[in-house]
C-alpha cells in the first residue's frame, strides 16, 4: 500500500537548531524502520553545507505512526555528510549508550506564542497578567490558556506511540509542560524531538508558535522554561548506597562547562540563582532541593538509595540528544558505573568458583562412597 513518510531532521542553525521535514511517498510500504530508505536534502538551505557541495544524507533511526495524516508515518533521522560520516550538527551520533543502559525522563517546558499578538495567550497587549502563582496546574478560563492545543498535542503523541507520561500548566500564563520517558538515551531523544515536532504542527492549527527560549519575556519575575533531565543507569537503579550517587554528583561538579555548553542558548538568563535555579557558573546538589543544579529525588532515598537523579540545568531549547550524551559521558567517567560493574563481575566469578568447588567436592565424596560399596 502507498504510504506517506515524513522525514524529520535537525538543521544546522546556531546556537539553536530547528526542526525540518519533507514528505516521501513509498509504494508497498509495510511500516518498519528497515524499509525506510536513506534520503538526501539540500544542506545549503539549512546551514549544513556549502552551495557547491550541498548534498547531505538522512539516515532513518526511528519510526512512528503519523496521528494527523492518513496512511502516513513520521521518520526521525540523523544527518550525515555525503560520505556517510555523522554531520557536525548530529548530536545523536555522539551518544555512548548502545545497550540502552541509561533511562531518561525529559520535562519539556515551553510557551505557546500567539503569532498575531507576539505574546503568550493570556497576556494583555502592552502589559502583563498577574504574577506567577495561580497559573501552575490551573483550571478555568481566567488562568489556563491554550488547553485545547495542549490536549490535542497529548492525544497526538499517544496515538504516535510516544511515551508521554503527563502534561501540566506551568507557572506563567501560556506556559505548559509535557514529560517524555524512554529506556535508552537515543530513544529518549527521538521521542522528545518527535513530540516537539507534533507540538509545532498542533500549534499551526491554532495560530501558536512554540517558544522554547528559556526566558522569552526577558528578566521578568517568572520562572524560565527548562527541560529537566531525569536519568539513571543500571548502577544507580541497583546501587543501594549513597556513595554511588555522591560520586556521580561530584563528577558533574567537576565538569560544569562541558554540560552548560550544550544545555541551551541564553541559559544564563534563566540560571541566575533565583526562581528555583542554581547560578550558571556554580554547582550544587541536594535531596529534594529544587534550587540545586542536581536534585536527588526523595523517592531515590525511600527506595534504599536506588533510582535516579534530576539535572535541573538544561534549558527548554537544549537538544535532548546532546544533553543525554554529556550526562552519559560524565556518569561513566565518575567511576561509579565501572566500579559497580567490576564488583558485580567479581562477585559473579567468586560465586561460580564456589559452585564449581562444591560440585567437585560432592563428586569426590560420591566416588569415595561408590568405591567403599564395591
Amino acid at each position: 500500500m502507498t504510504k506517506k513518510l515524513e522525514y524529520i531532521w535537525l538543521d544546522g542553525y546556531k546556537p539553536t537548531q530547528s526542526l525540518r521535514s519533507k514528505t516521501r511517498v513509498e509504494k508497498d510500504f509495510g511500516g518498519t524502520l528497515e524499509e525506510c530508505p536513506m534520503w538526501s536534502f539540500d544542506g545549503s538551505s539549512t546551514e549544513q553545507a556549502a552551495g557547491n557541495d550541498s548534498d547531505c544524507l538522512l539516515k532513518p533511526v526511528a519510526i512512528f505512526p503519523d496521528p494527523d495524516r492518513k496512511d502516513a508515518y513520521l521518520v526521525m533521522t540523523e544527518v550525515l555528510n555525503a560520505d556517510g560520516t555523522p554531520h557536525e550538527s548530529n548530536g545523536r551520533a555522539t551518544i555512548d549508550d548502545d545497550d540502552a543502559d541509561f533511562w531518561f525522563g525529559f520535562e519539556q517546558e515551553y510557551f505557546l506564542w500567539d503569532v498575531n499578538t507576539q505574546l503568550p495567550p493570556g497576556f494583555p497587549e502592552g502589559g502583563y497578567p498577574g504574577p506567577q502563582g495561580p497559573y501552575y496546574c490551573s483550571v478555568g478560563a481566567k488562568n489556563a490558556h491554550g488547553r485545547q492545543c495542549v490536549d490535542e498535542h497529548l492525544d497526538a503523541c499517544l496515538a504516535a506511540g510516544i511515551n508521554v507520561e503527563g502534561i501540566n500548566a506551568e507557572v506563567a500564563s501560556g506556559q505548559w509542560e509535557f514529560q517524555v520517558f524512554a529506556k535508552g538515551a537515543k530513544r529518549a531523544g527521538d521521542e522528545t524531538w518527535v513530540a516537539r515536532y507534533l507540538l509545532e504542527r498542533c500549534g499551526e492549527k491554532y495560530g501558536y508558535a512554540i517558544e522554547l527560549h528559556p526566558k522569552p519575556l526577558g528578566a521578568t519575575d517568572w520562572n524560565g522554561s527548562g527541560m529537566h533531565a531525569n536519568f539513571s543507569n543500571g548502577a544507580m537503579r541497583n546501587a543501594g548506597n549513597q556513595d554511588t550517587f555522591t560520586q556521580i554528583c561530584e563528577a558533574f561538579g567537576k565538569n560544569i562547562h562541558r554540560h552548560i555548553d550544550v544545555y541551551g542558548a541564553d541559559n544564563d538568563q534563566r540560571l541566575t540563582g533565583a526562581h528555583e535555579t542554581e547560578a550558571l557558573d556554580k554547582f550544587s546538589y541536594g535531596i529534594s532541593d529544587r534550587g540545586a543544579s542536581i536534585r536527588i529525588p526523595v523517592g531515590t532515598i525511600d527506595n534504599g538509595w536506588k533510582g535516579r537523579l534530576e539535572d535541573r540545568r538544561p534549558a527548554s531549547n537544549a537538544d535532548p540528544y546532546k544533553v543525554a550524551s554529556v550526562i552519559v559521558t560524565t556518569t561513566k567517567e565518575s567511576g561509579a558505573t565501572a566500579k559497580k560493574k567490576a564488583t558485580k563481575k567479581k562477585a559473579t566469578k567468586k560465586k561460580a568458583a564456589k559452585k564449581k568447588a562444591t560440585k567437585k567436592k560432592a563428586a569426590k565424596k560420591k566416588a569415595a562412597k561408590n568405591k567403599r560399596s564395591r
